[in-house]
């Protein structure tokens, strides 16, 4: 931006000119829109009241608010690195977006380097500062449980615990060659909310961490923040990965529900061989399903626990097909067929934890730059992690906002390319700065403004 070109004349026709004069435009509109729900929730208000900023104050040019600010909209919208920054640098709705200041002064300041960017992670990933940052996006969630609920908040909650394995460029401190993956990662956990589809938690670990490494103590320690934030009581929904005595001992020390499924082993197999059996009589056209309830005490386990045997009748198959479920949820209230349609709704947690890889691209690349440790190197790539994770609140917020005004479904994708990539132009008269939209703004941005008050704030 800002340079002069001789104008382009394209072949197809002699009547274009195409010119790059420097003109205030912007093809990232809906930056203004993010920047709104990002301000409703409050989250960087809070973290600005909480971090710890050790730099000299005169030598300040950029707060900390803003520079989360700018990274968390940036990879909203698509720019993931940090050096898309330098890409938007004169970009005039950018500049106001991501900015502290108000009126026209944030057109005439310049926007935060890469290096800049860089030391924020370092600073966000101190022992100072890396719990305010999980907290921050806890309280990310909060806000989207609250803000389409007329601020009513549920009494009971379910939380969806997954591992993400993240690919990382270079050879960063604690990664690992994965031979599944195929590529060198990290081993992260991710919690999600069920009832909103919102990332919670995450944790990032050594790309050779076992499925259930520190799930023990990290689990029950986000229970409990949920729990203390919302006073709903909070059941935990985990896969074959998390059913480890470990997980599941933790959870039953401190009196957490939890619904799981276990890996088939011999011991498991031969309890459910006397249910495995065809009723007598011509099989339906419809397949049929059974549910048992059973205890089963293994190897590993101190006391029995309550099974569920899943048995499924499949088409054009003549043996039967069986799964296990293990809960501490009680009989009486969770019979086994509720248990299983409980434990079938993570197909739409999996689904966001989906999203999040695709829509964010999440990959991490801080490198052991100068005397970096082990932990300095990882706790750099969790705060941008969290700061991925902290994108997708704002942008699910959004999106949830316009499936409920247009009755039809949107991908994070699509909405980020129809409605929130939108041109415009700029305009600056006196104190007063107009953002005039391109014609693909007419379609969807009237529909989603009317709903945008419905994204309070987080009291």
């Amino acid at each position: 931006m800002g340079e002069r070109l001789s104008p382009w004349i394209p072949s197809c026709n002699g009547s274009i000119r195409v010119e790059l004069d420097g003109q205030r435009t912007t093809s990232d509109s809906g930056a203004l829109l993010l920047r709104e729900a990002l301000d409703n929730s409050g989250v960087i208000d809070a973290l600005e009241d909480n971090l710890v900023d050790r730099r000299d104050p005169d030598r300040v040019r950029h707060s900390l608010a803003s520079q989360v600010r700018t990274v968390v909209l940036q990879r909203a919208m698509g720019w993931i690195d940090l050096s898309d920054t330098t890409t938007l640098r004169r970009d005039p709705l950018w500049q106001l977006a991501c900015s502290d200041a108000r009126g026209t002064t944030p057109l005439a300041h310049s926007r935060p380097s890469q290096a800049t960017l860089s030391r924020l992670l370092t600073c966000l990933g101190s022992d100072d500062n890396i719990d305010t940052v999980h907290e921050g996006l806890l309280r990310l969630a909060i806000w989207r449980l609250t803000s389409l609920n007329g601020g009513e908040r549920p009494t009971h909650l379910t939380l969806d615990i997954d591992g993400l394995p993240i690919e990382v460029h270079g050879h960063q401190g604690g990664s690992d060659y994965h031979g599944h993956v195929g590529a060198r990662i990290y081993s992260s956990l991710i919690a999600s909310l069920a009832e909103t589809g919102d990332m919670l938690g995450g944790l990032l670990r050594e790309g050779n961490a076992g499925p259930a490494e520190n799930a023990d103590t990290w689990i029950p320690h986000l229970v409990r923040r949920l729990n203390e934030s919302t006073g709903a009581k909070v059941r935990v929904r985990i896969d074959a990965g998390f059913t480890g005595n470990d997980t599941l001992e933790a959870l039953e020390e401190r009196n957490i529900e939890y619904l799981g499924r276990l890996r088939s082993h011999t011991g498991l197999q031969t309890l459910a061989a006397p249910y495995l059996k065809r009723p007598r009589g011509r099989p339906p056209e419809q397949p049929r399903e059974w549910c048992h309830d059973l205890t089963y005490q293994a190897g590993s386990w101190p006391t029995p626990r309550r099974v569920v045997l899943v048995v499924q009748e499949r088409p054009d198959d003549l043996l039967l097909h069986a799964f296990f479920l293990v809960t501490n949820l009680g009989k009486f209230d969770w019979p086994p067929e509720k248990v299983l349609a409980l434990y079938r709704k993570r197909g739409k947690a999996e689904a966001h934890m989906g999203e999040v890889k695709s829509a964010l691209d999440v990959h991490l690349s801080s490198t052991d730059r100068g005397a970096s440790t082990v932990q300095e190197v990882m706790a750099r790539n969790e705060v941008s992690l969290l700061l991925s994770l902290y994108a997708y609140p704002v942008l699910h917020g959004l999106r949830r906002l316009l499936e409920s005004r247009t009755h039809q479904g949107w991908s994070l994708i699509r909405m980020r390319e129809q409605v929130l990539k939108v041109g415009a132009t700029l305009s600056v008269h006196a104190r007063r700065i107009t953002v005039h939209l391109g014609d693909a703004a007419d379609k969807w941005w009237p529909t989603l403004l009317k709903g945008l008050p419905r994204l309070t704030a987080l009291a």
